[in-house]
């Protein structure tokens, strides 16, 4: 008995040595990566994040199961944290080096939502759901187009001619086939225009040539009557124009009515708003989508023009962010990382924000961060580990003098 309890002590002594060993290697490594890592980006999405959840908590009231939304949107902020740990850490020219299989994961991906797609009610059939979980490919493939965009981009510029014919049949040919697949899959027309927007900007940052543009915007002006025609469904042509025609619902009790909703809402909150859980359109009926694409007329009505205003300098924030981190990179190739991020989260706040006012068509674009959805957060966080990946690399020494 004496040796077996000499023993056990002994064990646990030796077992507490380990632990202490185990924490004080683990420690260095977690104060390196808040050194390294952006913090200030990762502080940034984390405000924007609780601060939708408390506004999607009083969006949700009136549902039959209010805890449900904010338990997915809790878990999938706290996944999508470990994501950007995880890509702040990996080389994404590593991940980028893989551009085959990344393209055929974009193909296939999206090619699922052929037999297993579903549209939610909203139309577009751009989400995949199994055993009670929603996944919506189009968040993620935005995501790895950026990866692979910037690859593309970079090897062109160093290796070739970027403003060669074949160099821009090659990017134009990218572009076109993931554009097409989304529209022509999921008729998700948001998310084909979030890819076409951060395409632009893109091929921009790294060096097009004017008279390219200028081509892109001809060719773009000569597909649009097909497109119309052949590619959009009535009801999508009827929300793009219903902000600039009157004579399509002239009673707005169909295809306006979100848009009156959310600017009723927005006009009644006024300057301080009319408090949580207190918002005549938001506890009732009237505003649909009140947690997701609404959101910002939720914050409008119940929190008012200064919430919103804080939303907005928030947003903006993270945007001006990343083309910071970008300019100060030293490589074409993190460069165009950053600027593709900014360029989804300015179009998706730009065109979300234009919906709840008015002025811009419903075509289910979320808010960045403040919206209801699982696949968004994860991959929004994910896209700010690639941001912040850029930072916690090193410099080149060329560069390193300059800043």
């Amino acid at each position: 008995m004496i040796k077996c309890k000499t023993r056990c002590k002994w064990d646990r002594s030796k077992s507490t040595e380990r632990t202490v060993d185990a924490v004080k290697k683990i420690w260095p490594a977690v104060k390196d990566f808040c050194k390294r890592a952006d913090m200030l980006l990762l502080a940034l999405c984390i405000i924007c994040s609780v601060f939708g959840i408390i506004v999607i908590r009083s969006a949700t009231l009136t549902y039959t199961n209010p805890n449900k939304y904010i338990f997915v949107q809790t878990l999938s902020m706290f996944i999508g944290i470990a994501a950007f740990v995880v890509l702040t850490v990996v080389d994404t020219e590593l991940i980028a080096d893989k551009w085959l299989y990344l393209c055929i994961f974009d193909v296939l991906f999206l090619l699922i939502l052929i037999p297993f797609g579903y549209d939610g009610g909203t139309g577009n059939r751009s989400w995949l759901r199994f055993f009670g979980i929603g996944v919506q490919p189009s968040e993620v493939v935005k995501v790895v187009f950026i990866v692979i965009m910037a690859k593309q981009l970079t090897y062109l510029k160093d290796y070739k001619d970027l403003n060669a014919p074949l160099s821009v049949a090659q990017l134009a040919v990218h572009f076109a086939l993931l554009f097409g697949l989304i529209v022509g899959i999921s008729s998700d027309l948001g998310s084909a225009l979030i890819i076409l927007f951060v395409f632009i900007t893109m091929v921009f940052v790294a060096g097009i040539k004017w008279y390219w543009i200028g081509a892109g915007v001809a060719a773009t002006a000569a597909v649009i009557p097909f497109a119309w025609t052949h590619l959009l469904h009535d009801y999508q042509k009827q929300r793009i124009l219903a902000p600039y025609d009157s004579s399509i619902d002239p009673r707005g009790d169909s295809i306006a009515w979100q848009a009156n909703q959310s600017k009723m809402a927005l006009a009644s909150g006024k300057l301080t708003g009319l408090g949580l859980g207190k918002g005549t359109q938001t506890q009732s009926s009237a505003l649909t989508g009140k947690h997701t694409d609404f959101i910002f007329a939720v914050i409008g009505e119940e929190l008012g023009l200064i919430a919103c205003a804080i939303v907005i300098l928030l947003l903006t924030a993270i945007i001006i962010r990343c083309c910071v981190i970008g300019i100060r990179s030293g490589g074409t190739f993190n460069m165009l990382i950053c600027f593709g991020v900014a360029a989804a989260i300015a179009f998706q706040t730009f065109i979300n924000i234009g919906m709840c006012m008015g002025i811009s068509p419903v075509i289910g674009i979320t808010l960045p961060f403040f919206s209801y959805g699982g696949s968004s957060m994860v991959t929004l966080f994910g896209a700010m580990g690639l941001v912040s990946g850029v930072r916690f690399r090193p410099k080149p020494k060329r560069f390193s003098v300059r800043y």
